[in-house]
């Protein structure tokens, strides 16, 4: 039987995956930080189980290997964090987290499994973002996180080619989840914490930050998008090194390609509501 890791499963895209694969009949092992938030998605799915995964712990990620299957066919790396906000006002603890989570963590748990990645010659999927490809004000970490993901599997796809490894990233705009749908309060939360002087710096910055988090949810593409592109990533005979869901994301990226970078400043510096003094 085919088997699978999905990390940061309790929730969103994550969720959505070991239940398209279980149903797909496939066993899935959902990285959960807390156990009781794999409960629903065993009781969905008797192939479901759930295995308490917080994926900067490395106590976490050395159980694994009493857990998983010699045999595993697939890891997907899911887990991720948004932090926000101007790059001058993030603290160095802030930003650590970020590549903690979206890129150690990721790298952590590939780590841990490519072994019996190998005996399978399986499949290792990352769950990157277009924000990996395009850098916009404000959300600089996130960015950056996402840029040093696919820097790494760039090099990861083609270092496990003699193994027959397929290694793919999925590059997915917002997505209609628990996380996006929240982008006004995470804008919120950095703003509290902010002091006076900061606030008054920045409020052009926080501001426009703040109107593109609530621009999201009506522009979010539905979560199935992502999981059809991870099926595929898992089950095609000779899988793409690159998904993109949704036709909007495909010309997103090709309209920044061929943009010139002065230009590509200035939209985004519109968009963002910041306007040269």
């Amino acid at each position: 039987m085919n088997s699978v890791l999905v990390t940061g499963a309790a929730r969103g895209i994550g969720k959505a995956i070991c239940l398209r694969m279980a149903q797909q009949g496939w066993q899935v092992y959902a990285g959960v930080r807390k156990l009781s938030d794999g409960e629903a998605l065993a009781a969905a799915d008797s192939r479901i189980t759930p295995v308490q995964l917080d994926v900067t712990n490395p106590e976490d990620i050395a159980a694994l290997d009493a857990v998983l299957p010699a045999d595993l066919t697939a890891v997907v790396n899911n887990a991720g964090v948004v932090v926000d906000g101007p790059v001058e006002l993030l603290t160095l603890d802030e930003l650590r987290n970020q590549f903690e989570v979206n890129v150690f963590g990721a790298v952590a748990v590939t780590q841990a499994v490519l072994p019996r990645l190998r005996a399978a010659k399986g499949r290792a999927v990352f769950i990157s973002s277009l924000s990996g490809r395009i850098s916009t004000p404000g959300t600089g970490a996130y960015n950056s996180s996402k840029f040093a993901l696919e820097g790494l599997v760039d090099a990861l796809r083609v270092e496990l080619r003699p193994f027959g490894i397929h290694t793919t990233l999925i590059e997915p705009g917002p997505i209609a989840t628990d996380l996006w749908f929240g982008a006004t309060d995470m804008v919120d939360t950095t703003t509290a914490h902010l002091t006076d002087a900061q606030r008054d710096l920045y409020a052009a910055h926080l501001a426009g930050l703040r109107k593109m988090s609530q621009q999201v949810p009506k522009i979010a593409a539905p979560v199935d998008s992502v999981v059809k592109e991870v099926e595929k990533s898992l089950t095609a005979k000779h899988p793409r090194a690159r998904y993109i869901p949704g036709i909007a994301g495909k010309i997103q990226v090709v309209a920044t390609a061929i943009t010139p970078t002065p230009v590509l400043d200035t939209l985004f510096a519109l968009v963002s509501g910041i306007r040269r003094r």
